[in-house]
């Protein structure tokens, strides 16, 4: 009897492992999708299925922070076979109407210009202060008031960084602007509740730097600043038992540089770069560069890379298979496309017969 009882353990076991193995190497296929709460739950439905049937396994939802909206659409993404992240707009919060009640909470350029009513590149940036207690803890809050919804895998962070002191190349021409410096209308945040806690730590006044863009201990606090928003919407998502991720700058060192954003720092469970090399003026090609690089950052910890891919940005169906399988083959867990509405029919098919060459 003993021997019939071994069998059954090692084929249990046996099949116990390759599960695992399946689970540990699936590659993902998402995609970023904005709600309209105005929108019927059969066009949802319709939506949800168009992206399940086209090879898709899970919505990154931006209710512009809506938790009842969020609840509404997570079981019919679910009853698809979707899998929800909750997406919000985390330090840029545009038309927040509890925000622009405080405009203190907003952050001040070098200029002394805040973007409570002078907004840099975009009427849309309307970013908050990560340093000052008020306005972090109101993102914090909203972080919070998604990760207590059923049903979602994580709260999904984006503008989780300052503005941009450098745009990528490509979008140079649209704002008629030469970078090749640190200009000081798009250099943040110098509000009062930031030099009080700079010169706390290090005794002098940003504002009286001989040169900011080279001070490093001014960098680094912006940087910990962002990333200490990060580390408590960890806890905040993990103590609902979701996980916490977020939408990044390429990799590291070129976040740090363009957006004050270090992001193999944080305390986080999967990060999605946002490899547009068509934004570069890059090579589909770059696309593998990136994820490598993000990657290779993030050695020993155990944040994974999902590459996040810009569909308008591609020339054609074979570059959106290229783009996929320079993501894979470079280390990431898997790819989102941004967005949604952006796929077509061909697309949808490119991703499926990619996806069933991946098994």
């Amino acid at each position: 009897m003993k021997l019939p009882k071994l069998l059954l353990f090692l084929l249990a076991f046996s099949i116990f492992s390759c599960t695992k193995k399946e689970e540990q190497t699936t590659f993902k296929f998402g995609v970023w999708t904005t709600a309209d709460a105005k929108k019927s739950d059969a066009d949802y439905t319709k939506e949800f299925k168009k992206y399940k049937d086209g090879g898709i396994d899970e919505v990154l939802i931006n209710t512009s922070t809506d938790p009842k909206l969020l609840k509404r659409l997570v079981p019919l993404a679910t009853k698809e076979g979707l899998k929800v992240h909750a997406w919000i707009m985390a330090m840029n919060r545009p038309g927040d109407s509890i925000a622009l009640q405080h405009p203190e909470w907003y952050q001040v350029s070098k200029e002394g210009k805040s973007c409570f009513d002078t907004r840099p590149y975009v009427d849309y940036y309307q970013w908050l202060c990560p340093t000052r207690k008020e306005s972090r803890e109101h993102v914090l809050k909203l972080v919070e008031e998604l990760a207590k919804v059923d049903g979602i895998e994580s709260v999904h962070l984006d503008y989780i960084r300052f503005p941009d002191i450098f745009l990528p190349i490509s979008l140079l021409p649209k704002y008629n602007l030469v970078q090749d410096v640190e200009l000081p209308q798009f250099d943040f945040c110098y509000c009062d509740e930031c030099v009080k806690a700079f010169e706390k730590i290090h005794h002098k006044n940003p504002k009286e730097s001989h040169n900011t863009s080279i001070d490093m201990e001014w960098k680094n606090f912006r940087l910990n600043a962002i990333q200490a928003v990060v580390n408590d919407a960890y806890e905040i998502a993990h103590k609902h038992n979701k996980n916490l991720t977020a939408a990044v700058f390429p990799y590291p060192e070129m976040a740090d540089h363009m957006v004050r954003q270090r992001w193999d720092k944080w305390n986080i469970d999967q990060v999605y770069p946002m490899i547009y090399n068509s934004f570069y003026d890059e090579e589909i090609d770059w696309v593998g560069y990136a994820t490598k690089q993000g990657v290779a950052d993030l050695k020993d910890k155990k944040t994974k890379i999902n590459t996040g891919i810009y569909v308008p940005g591609l020339k054609n169906d074979k570059e959106l298979k290229e783009a996929i399988l320079y993501a894979k083959e470079n280390g990431a867990v898997g790819v989102s496309f941004f967005d949604g509405n952006a796929l077509s029919e061909s697309n949808f098919k490119t991703i499926k017969e990619t996806k069933a060459s991946l098994k």
